[in-house]
């Protein structure tokens, strides 16, 4: 299994079966590397509608080779958009497809269509790889006290947090977080693509000292991967 950062909360995902996922499909975007893979992808998921998650989807998924997964009003606005082939799902609900089972579970933030429409609640996903080991995307959120059962439910392996402050969680509370879920690996994201994204990797490893959970913390610059 391979995670490759691509900057901002976009990451490719490699399964043992050489399946390709992509979450939050920001190709685009200021942070990103010279090299990218565009696919074509097998799955493509997106927490929510803002233009920095939806990203270059219109462009990544036009033919019936690509599944995107989303929350119901997304799926909506992606099939008036044309796109072929895009399965709505609601918090809560397990998708499971081709040995792989992605879990649509709560996050605290807000979400829009480009038109400024309603695009449906956000979410984070619950990725449940073809071995049984499972990684959560956290999507753009705030700390909230149910991150504790969605450790507990899905016993993630790795975590991706957002860790930039100002849209989403800071250090502060993305060490809290890690108490929470107990992921054994972190891997953050959403910081430094913009200045208001202020929060840094040595900010969150210095607030996780007050903490008796030690996680691992894996930074990735763009472009470089994890393997497990």
């Amino acid at each position: 299994m391979e995670i490759t950062f691509y900057g901002h909360a976009t990451f490719k995902i490699v399964t043992l079966e050489n399946k390709k996922i992509l979450v939050d499909p920001w190709l685009s975007n200021p942070q990103a590397p010279k090299e990218i893979d565009y696919g074509p992808y097998d799955y493509i998921l997106i927490t929510h509608a803002h233009g920095d998650h939806l990203g270059d989807v219109l462009k990544l998924a036009r033919t019936s080779a690509t599944e995107v997964i989303a929350i119901h009003e997304i799926q909506q606005y992606l099939l008036l958009q044309g796109l072929p082939k895009v399965t709505g799902m609601n918090i809560g609900g397990t998708y499971s497809t081709n040995g792989l089972s992605f879990t649509m579970v709560p996050a605290l933030h807000s979400s829009s269509l480009p038109d400024g429409t309603y695009g449906g609640e956000p979410c984070g996903f619950i990725i449940t790889l073809e071995n049984k080991v499972t990684l959560y995307h956290a999507g753009d959120t705030g700390l909230f006290g149910d991150m504790e059962l969605i450790g507990e439910l899905y016993q993630p392996e790795i975590a991706l947090l957002p860790i930039g402050d100002h849209y989403v969680m800071g250090p502060r509370e993305a060490a809290k977080a890690c108490q929470l879920i107990k992921a054994k690996k972190i891997i953050p994201m959403h910081y430094g693509t913009f200045p208001l994204l202020r929060g840094s990797v040595e900010a969150l490893l210095e607030e996780l000292k007050r903490y008796p959970f030690q996680p691992e913390i894996i930074p990735l610059k763009p472009g470089q991967s994890y393997k497990q």
